[in-house]
């Protein structure tokens, strides 16, 4: 076998270098297995993948791929039964409770379908409320949360509102604007537009574009066509196995090749 040039293996070691600091998030034969009444149910089948920093990260699949279920383990929000998960070259799996609650709170912002803001405060103070968890010094957090409401187009008139009296799309936004309090390193979505009308939802797929345009890394699990376009990489998963990755390059709207190179991925993964 031809030995490779000297020159050539110096190539290589700086690629892979390159790589390493640009993965965020990266998984080694990760397995999840849930208990059932009389069976174990193998969700997540020795995975491995890795997350780069500043993607907008798109996890597809049927109903019970397990693309929840990846998305708790990626964050530290559920523990993996076997594997590992590093996050910036640091091992979280294996991390106590108490120790992946402080993981999460420091490097972790997240979005979900239902935005469980809390009804007897205002927008401004639910936001402002997760921010003192990490910045006692409340007129710093205040500050930043108002930036991050107008940069996700929420002006001042619902910002002493309570979550009851906006609209679904303004409330997402808000979830938004928590998950971004703390400046995480890297932002969760979990069907974050699947309670959602089009033009609300299509809002909040717009602040996450814009997030992720800004440098902000994002992982979002969706069903739907329209919110897996805003990724500029889909990852398609099916019975906890990741069976193919279409790269569909930064977002841009009314994009119809965009559209169609994903629509066609998505076809011969059976979707």
């Amino acid at each position: 076998m031809e030995e490779s040039h000297p020159l050539d293996r110096e190539r290589m070691k700086k690629m892979r270098e390159r790589i390493m600091q640009n993965t965020i998030l990266a998984t080694q034969k990760l397995c999840k297995t849930f208990n059932g009444a009389s069976y174990l149910q193998h969700v997540l089948k020795n995975l491995d993948v890795e997350i780069y920093e500043g993607d907008f990260t798109v996890i597809m699949g049927p109903s019970g791929a397990g693309k929840s279920t990846l998305l708790y383990a990626l964050s530290g929000m559920d523990k993996p039964t076997k594997g590992a998960i590093s996050f910036s070259g640091r091992e979280i799996g294996g991390l106590s409770n108490d120790k992946l609650a402080v993981f999460r709170r420091d490097n972790c912002g997240f979005v979900f379908q239902q935005m469980y803001l809390l009804d007897n405060m205002s927008i401004l103070d639910n936001i402002i409320a997760c921010g003192l968890l990490v910045n006692k010094k409340r007129k710093e957090v205040a500050k930043r949360a108002k930036q991050i409401l107008k940069l996700l187009n929420l002006d001042e008139t619902i910002w002493h509102k309570f979550p009851s009296q906006v609209s679904g799309g303004e409330a997402q936004r808000a979830g938004i604007a928590r998950a971004l309090i703390n400046d995480p390193k890297i932002v969760f979505a979990d069907e974050p537009t699947g309670a959602l009308n089009s033009a609300n939802g299509e809002a909040v797929l717009d602040a996450l574009s814009e997030v992720n345009a800004k440098g902000q890394s994002v992982v979002m699990v969706t069903h739907d066509l329209r919110s897996a376009r805003r990724g500029n990489r889909v990852l398609y998963l099916r019975d906890g196995v990741i069976c193919g990755e279409c790269k569909l390059g930064h977002y841009v709207s009314d994009d119809n090749a965009r559209h169609d190179k994903l629509s066609g991925f998505l076809t011969e993964m059976d979707w």
